[in-house]
């Protein structure tokens, strides 16, 4: 059994590794950290999660405690594992890691100081990182101790967009991304923009132009992106809508035919063409993808849809995680959604 160490616990993509982890058969976890919540039991903060962690506590982030586990997860916010890291790999721990922020995702470290306005704090450890998102880098991660697993909707865009750039099916510039999440996304602290009363009943766009994963989205796709986010009123869930101008003839059935090949034995993606719904992915580590060439206006329109707090966050850190370790990549995670 691998012991299992959760650095940022008390959040919600911490919550939804506590969760995957409780009926993982490999993983045990002996360590949740929670710095604005130590002393706390996990039970009391997330009861669901009471009768799987009847012991656990969250407690103070200490080296020494986290350096003892087989495999660590940072479920931090961004900008914060990056001054951790460090003296984590220098104290010589054996540990995998897989860490769930922004912090070294991105290839370029002057490119994370553009849209994250802030120098990286690591930038020597940006190439030990492989980019975790299996079903398109899935030959980066061999030998690797470390994955930074993708944004939730740098997740969904690249699903939709990578295998028609990577087949030459569209343009790979002025690509249109639209994209909608589930108020988890914002992470659990209270914001005033996230409270009940000012999600409910809204629909708004945000980060017009400047949205941070726009670089994560360009590097991960390979396509420049125009991309804007929305927050709609629900729990979790992204729906990402691409639009793009093919690159040569283009059907919809041959686009259906593109997905099918590149995501051929996927255990976690499934094409159809069906309209991609967030509920059918809820609770599951699953992304769910469609396309259509719509002859009369020119466009490729490529859609996805995916659990934010799932395929976009702690499912897919434990789907790296499975690989790092060497277990089969879908040990203890499914692909079937709750509903309703």
């Amino acid at each position: 059994m691998l012991s299992v160490a959760i650095v940022g616990a008390s959040g919600y993509t911490g919550a939804e590794l506590l969760r995957i982890l409780a009926a993982h058969p490999a993983m045990a976890v002996v360590v949740a950290t929670g710095d604005t919540q130590a002393g706390t039991a996990v039970g009391d903060l997330y009861p669901h999660l009471g009768a799987a962690y009847p012991e656990l506590v969250f407690s103070r982030y200490e080296l020494n405690d986290v350096a003892g586990a087989d495999l660590v997860f940072f479920a931090l916010p961004h900008g914060a594992s990056q001054r951790i890291l460090p003296p984590l790999l220098e104290a010589g721990a054996g540990a995998r890691i897989v860490d769930l922020a922004a912090d070294f995702r991105l290839n370029d470290a002057a490119v994370y100081e553009h849209w994250y306005g802030e120098a990286h704090e690591a930038p020597a450890q940006l190439g030990s990182f492989a980019y975790g998102l299996p079903e398109l880098y899935r030959d980066t991660f061999g030998g690797a101790a470390a994955v930074a697993a993708p944004g939730c909707y740098p997740t969904a865009a690249a699903l939709a967009l990578a295998p028609l750039v990577r087949a030459g099916a569209i343009e790979t510039s002025g690509v249109v991304v639209d994209a909608a999440s589930g108020v988890s996304g914002a992470g659990r602290p209270a914001k005033p923009h996230t409270s009940f009363c000012t999600v409910d009943e809204d629909f708004v766009a945000y980060g017009l132009l400047d949205h941070r994963h726009t670089p994560e989205i360009e590097q991960a796709s390979g396509a420049g992106v125009l991309f804007t986010p929305h927050l709609a009123p629900m729990s979790r869930g992204i729906l990402a809508t691409c639009y793009a101008r093919p690159a040569g003839a283009a059907d919809t059935d041959g686009l259906l035919a593109l997905y099918a090949d590149a995501y051929a034995g996927e255990p976690f993606v499934t094409v159809s063409d069906r309209s991609p719904s967030t509920k059918a992915t809820l609770g599951s580590n699953s992304a769910h993808l469609t396309a259509r060439y719509d002859s009369r206006t020119g466009w490729v329109m490529a859609l996805c849809a995916l659990d934010n707090l799932g395929k976009g966050a702690s499912g897919q850190a434990v789907q790296c995680a499975n690989v790092l370790c060497g277990l089969h990549e879908a040990t203890g995670l499914t692909s079937v959604g709750v509903y309703p």
